[in-house]
């Protein structure tokens, strides 16, 4: 059985507030997990773990993990815009991103961030619009089949991501002429895993890799970054991945390749998202119908737009009826949204307690790639965003979206224009 970070008095008063549905962050819990990461790997120096902003792309949540000594993974212009403001610069950001723009290497450059190429490519391309930096980053995709105990994680050959080993030689030659000093090599080679050897066995590939990359080129290479890929367990039979124990031995595979090669100066880094934050968010959500047919429905004020994982992925989000996490699951339904796509289903054939209409239910896990997921398809509006604080009051960290936004970018003609502004003045703030 899941645990919620907050309990029923709590989330009536927060409903006063702000009506359903909504995403609710709890800040004890994502300053916790930051102290956690941050003393597995302590025994490295130059430890640095880049929250990925894709995951939870909020100013609020941003602050709080700087304030914990995160920085930033960016993908976007957007996401670089967002890291700016809230006070992140230089090597406090990493830049990965793929088939970029030229105006985000330049914002990236702007601000000092420290860019991780995606391609050989890139090179000669952000050399061009915007140059080339002292330190550097490049992402490697080793090919092939990513397997742990002989079983296959992820392909990365089917992967759009990264250079091939091949291309990561020429590629370092080729930016040590351009005037690069130090260098970062970077992998992604699994998502959403809590095997505790995934970090362990990745380390191994690109220490050996870094060590071979030094021989044959003379690189300094001065950071070796994981990327993210540590999972959360989303099903409560689930056991957590044990981060102290995957730091043990990413340190054990660190003094056995990089110290023999005289490389006691590299720096680790992650880019953990969901492991971060998602456990400590949740969709909260009212029952609003109904639906005895040839099963039984119950229909949430939310839908997939506020949370699309279970429909685009099938994934398992455990659900509490609050005020009943002690009455027997006697009840099977399918849990759904109002979006015109059968889909649209939090849970299948999922035992709960009777609900009623008017129960809040919340939904786990959503603190990373919930909202941040979210869409307007159907002309559903995205919800509100609520940090639950240390001190038990709540903070509204994004309002709701209104139908004013959602007509905001129209580009409407004067008599199309005039007929909304008559019908519905409110929407232009008439």
């Amino acid at each position: 059985m899941k645990g919620t970070f907050v309990n029923l008095d709590q989330l009536k008063e927060i409903t006063q507030k702000y009506p359903t549905p909504f995403h609710l962050y709890d800040e004890k819990g994502i300053r916790e997990n930051a102290r956690r990461l941050h003393q597995a790997f302590a025994w490295n120096k130059g430890f640095k773990e880049y929250f990925a902003v894709k995951a939870t792309p909020n100013p609020a949540i941003l602050k709080i993990l700087k304030e914990e000594g995160c920085g930033v993974d960016c993908s976007s212009y957007t996401e670089l815009m967002m890291s700016d403001a809230v006070g992140f610069y230089g090597d406090e950001i990493m830049f990965s991103s793929n088939v970029t723009p030229e105006e985000d290497f330049i914002l990236a450059r702007k601000l000092n961030a420290t860019i991780n190429l995606d391609d050989i490519t890139h090179i000669e391309f952000l050399d061009r619009v915007a140059g080339i930096p002292e330190t550097i980053s490049c992402r490697y995709n080793p090919g092939g089949d990513f397997t742990i105990n002989n079983a296959i994680m992820d392909t990365p050959g089917e992967a759009k991501y990264g250079l091939t080993r091949a291309q990561l030689s020429e590629g370092i030659r080729l930016l040590k002429d351009k005037g690069v000093k130090h260098f970062g090599l970077h992998a992604f080679l699994a998502s959403n895993t809590t095997d505790n050897q995934y970090y362990p066995t990745l380390a191994r590939i690109l220490f050996k890799t870094a060590v071979e990359l030094k021989q044959e080129t003379g690189a300094h290479i001065a950071f070796i970054n994981f990327s993210g890929g540590i999972g959360i367990p989303y099903r409560p039979e689930q056991r957590p991945a044990d981060i102290m124990e995957i730091a043990g031995e990413v340190r054990q595979a660190y003094e056995e390749i990089l110290l023999p090669a005289a490389m006691d100066d590299v720096s680790i880094y992650t880019e953990l998202g969901r492991y971060m934050a998602g456990p400590y968010g949740c969709l909260v959500a009212t029952a609003i119908h109904e639906k005895h047919i040839y099963k039984e429905y119950i229909g949430l004020d939310a839908c997939a737009a506020n949370l699309m994982r279970p429909a685009m992925y099938g994934a398992y989000h455990h659900i509490t009826v609050m005020g009943k996490e002690d009455q027997p699951l006697e009840y099977k339904y399918d849990v759904t949204g109002g979006l015109c796509e059968n889909n649209d289903k939090f849970a299948i054939d999922r035992m709960l307690p009777k609900i009623d209409v008017g129960d809040l239910l919340v939904i786990h896990d959503t603190g990373a790639h919930g909202y941040a997921m979210g869409y307007n398809y159907n002309g559903k509006l995205r919800s509100a965003e609520v940090l639950l604080k240390e001190d038990g009051s709540s903070e509204l960290i994004r309002r709701a979206e209104t139908p004013a936004d959602y007509f905001a970018t129209f580009d409407f003609d004067d008599n199309l224009q005039s007929q909304f502004i008559a019908k519905y003045p409110e929407i232009f703030k008439i």
